[in-house]
This record gives structure tokens, sequence and C-alpha cells, in this order.
């Protein structure tokens, strides 16, 4: 099938985007490169441009002949949410809007959509099921769930199918050390902690050890991000199969703790990891974790990767790419990128 990925050439985009053209289909990349790497999406045809330009993001959908897209451009750090919400709604929740209604114009009828499991802020019970109370506790995760609820209502006006996939937290890398998560921006733990065992930084920040959790510090639910690829993919047919839109939560079922992934990197680095602990942060909930049954009856998907795998991957990643994908290809165009608002 014929598929739009935007945000494609950042992290998780460009790990799905493989996945796509591993599985046959043909696939196009809109991205800002804001974060994203042209070299992520290799020979993938690329646009550059801003899906909040809806004039844009049609006209790739007409020129390509689009039959679906998968959404991840989106701006995601928590922190940064708090201090600026202004530009996380306009970014996410106008970029969204912009999508689908180009989707509605051009006649693109089914979407995956990049979720979070932040909607769910700090939960009452564990594990955390879709049905679970939506209280998010800061603008990233109230924009997601806005995002979520603008595409049910256009596909009650327009017919616009949406998979919303609720992921938690996605980590690691490509099991041949080839794609990965850039840490000179990353504000997520794996990447921090892959920092200090490479000696870039010399020590992980624990923020909040004063958690109601075994070890004082906060549980999240890590998953790798080829498992998340593949369930973009597998939500993807299904709804090209005939599905029915769906709300689905993307975790193993398992939460490990600060203290659990520094442990896990230290056995797979063989590298003294060195911890401070610094205030909580805020908008940080102290323990989540997925209730994913929901993601395994309807798409068939089962996470095959756990916490050991996932930092041996990243640490592959890192110690073959130290400078992640180099200088942004906003900042130096490689060859065969496509400007914003010119189609190949």
């Amino acid at each position: 099938m014929r598929v739009l990925v935007t945000g494609g050439a950042g992290y998780i985009g460009s790990h799905t985007v493989g996945r796509l053209v591993a599985g046959g289909h043909t696939v196009s990349v809109l991205d800002s490169l804001e974060h994203g790497h042209r070299a992520a999406v290799a020979e993938v045809p690329l646009h550059v441009g801003d899906v909040r330009d809806t004039a844009l993001v049609g006209e790739i959908l007409r020129a390509q002949r689009s039959e679906a897209v998968i959404h991840f451009a989106a701006s995601k750090s928590v922190a940064e949410s708090v201090a600026d919400p202004g530009r996380y709604f306009e970014m996410n929740v106008t970029g969204s809007l912009s999508l689908l209604r180009a989707m509605a114009e051009t006649g693109v009828r089914r979407l995956v959509l990049s979720s979070t499991c932040a909607v769910y802020g700090t939960p009452d019970d564990l594990p955390v099921a879709e049905s679970s109370p939506i209280r998010p506790e800061n603008p990233y995760g109230e924009s997601k769930y806005l995002m979520e609820r603008m595409a049910g209502w256009f596909e009650g006006a327009h017919g616009v199918r949406t998979a919303a996939l609720r992921y938690f937290n996605a980590a690691g890398a490509a099991l041949d050390g080839s794609n990965g998560e850039d840490w000179r921006n990353a504000e997520n733990l794996v990447p921090a902690v892959m920092k200090v065992a490479a000696g870039r930084t010399p020590v992980v920040d624990v923020f909040g050890t004063d958690y109601p959790t075994p070890d004082g510090t906060a549980i999240r639910d890590y998953v790798h991000v080829l498992d998340l690829a593949d369930a973009h993919v597998l939500a993807l047919e299904y709804l090209m199969g005939g599905g029915r839109g769906a709300t689905l939560n993307l975790g193993t079922g398992q939460g490990a703790s600060v203290l659990d992934v520094v442990a896990a990197a230290r056995a797979a680095t063989g590298r003294p990891i060195e911890t401070r602990e610094r205030p909580r942060r805020p908008g940080d909930p102290s323990a989540i974790w997925a209730d994913g049954r929901l993601a395994r009856d309807i798409l068939g998907w089962e996470p095959r990767h756990d916490l050991a795998e996932i930092v041996a991957s990243a640490w592959r990643w890192h110690t073959s790419h130290p400078d992640g994908f180099g200088s942004s290809a906003i900042e130096r165009r490689s060859p065969g990128a496509t400007p914003s608002g010119v189609l190949r």
C-alpha cells in the first residue's frame, strides 16, 4: 500500500519506515527535520516541510496517491511542554488538525496516530488499561489526547478511521546498530545512561528518589522501538483490512525503575555508571506500565525484546554512531532531500 509517514525521519518514525519498506509498502515521508535526519530514511522519498501546512500535506497525498497516513510529527518533551504549553498545542493539535483536514479533502481514510501513555497521568491502578481514567498531568499528554479526540470526530464526519496507539517508553535501537535515538537532543533515560557509559557526561541525573516505589525512583514500561514499529505496521494493515477505529496501549506489561535501567546498562556495557539524586520533575507520574492485552487481541502484536535487549541495542548504536547522524539535514541538506512544497 502507499503510505505517507509524517515525522518519518525521527526516531520511532524512521524505524517504522524501515519496517514498512521491508514489508513491501510504498512509503513517502514528510518531516521538518527539526529533530529528524535524512540519513535515517535512506532512499525513501522525503518532503521537507511542516505538517501544519495543509496545502502541502494535501499536495503530497495527491501526488503520492497515498492510501493511508502514519502520523508521528509532534513535539514530545514533557518538561518543555510544562514550560511552553503554547508550543505543544500549536505543533501537536494544530498540526494534527491540518493533517486531518488534508486527509478529508483528498479522500485518505486510514490513519495510524502516534499517541502516548501520558494521557493517563498518574493512574489509580496498575497495569493501565485503555478504559483507565484520562487525566494528563502535562500539556504534552493533553495535546495527544486532543489529537485522539479530533480524529474521532473526523471519523464521524469524513470516514477517517483511526488506530490511536498509546505507547509507553520507547527505547533501544536497530539490532545491527544502524539506526537509533540521537542522544544530542534526547531527554529520555536510556540515551542519558548511554552517554555516561560512553564517558560523554559524568553522571546520570535521577529525577526523584522519594516516589512510592520499591527503590524510590520512577517506574516506566520500556518498549523496544522495533516492537513499536511492528505495531504501527500491524495497525495499518488492520485498518486496510477493514478494521474499525481503535485505541490501543503498546507496552510490555512490566515496569522498570530508573535504577533498574541503570543496572541493566551497567551489565550490558561493563561500565561504571554514576548517578546523582535530583528533585522530581513537574508532570512526571511515579509509576506506569501497560495492560497491553487489547493490542494483542486486535493486532496480534507481541513485544519481543526485553530490557536487556533494549540497552544492548542502544549501546551498539551509540558506540558506532557517537555523534548520531551528524549535522541535521536541515542544516546541511543531503542529496535527495526534497525542499518544502516540491514533490518528487
